[in-house]
């Protein structure tokens, strides 16, 4: 059995790796705010495959508590199911894992990775849209999130700028909008192997469409300058 503790979690195993601090950790009680969000680890993906119909008693079972402690915690379903959506729409983790990716690498392997991840991130949002009915998205300012992406993907391409045909922000605008559109139900599963080559093209020196405006030609090529 696993059991989630401080965002971790911890399985019998680690007992023998570290039978002091398992049985430490084991033993320490969970502040509200970590069981919130031990619970709402532990039922995103059942509410994500489910929806709202999913009951109470599974949405209890999913995170190992009683229904009492799930309504203690939150109060009633509702607002469980409005945590829950604040948590899926939250993007921190995205740029946890896109600070993650090795700047060293090469440019598209780095480009490979951030659609990867990208395309993840927008595949767990469209599902959890479609299955709770959301009408609304609960998040930020679109346009700050945009400026954060960009600024996170700038860290990533700092060491190749110099190979970019286009600036960072647009880079930023190919890769959003085709992980995105990767990611809805009825698009075809390329792989983001494929969609970086197609990136690629558009974006770096040498992939260009031989005749196209962004094969390597002055204009473009001044563009990212």
């Amino acid at each position: 059995m696993l059991t989630p503790y401080d965002g971790l979690v911890i399985s019998p195993r680690d007992a023998f790796a570290d039978p002091v601090a398992f049985s430490r950790e084991r033993a320490r009680p969970l502040s509200p705010d970590e069981r919130r969000e031990a619970i709402l680890a532990a039922v995103v993906p059942l509410l994500r495959e489910h929806g709202r119909d999913v009951s109470t008693r599974r949405l209890a079972e999913a995170a190992g508590v009683a229904e009492g402690t799930l309504f203690r915690a939150f109060g009633d379903k509702d607002s469980l199911i409005a945590a829950a959506t604040h948590k899926i729409f939250d993007h921190v983790p995205l740029w946890a894992a896109l600070r993650s990716i090795d700047r060293d690498l090469p440019l598209e392997v780095k480009i490979e990775q951030v659609v990867a991840r990208l395309n993840e991130h927008f595949r767990d949002i469209v599902t959890a849209v479609v299955a709770l009915g959301l009408k609304e998205r609960p998040m930020p300012d679109p346009a700050s999130l945009e400026h954060r992406f960009v600024d996170v993907l700038a860290e990533l391409l700092e060491p190749d700028l110099a190979r970019l045909v286009v600036p960072v922000d647009v880079v930023a605008d190919y890769v959003r909008l085709i992980a995105f559109a990767s990611a809805l139900p009825m698009s075809p599963d390329l792989g983001s192997a494929t969609l970086t080559s197609l990136i690629s093209r558009g974006i770096v020196h040498g992939h260009g469409v031989p005749g196209s405006p962004l094969a390597g030609s002055p204009r473009t090529e001044g563009r990212g300058a």
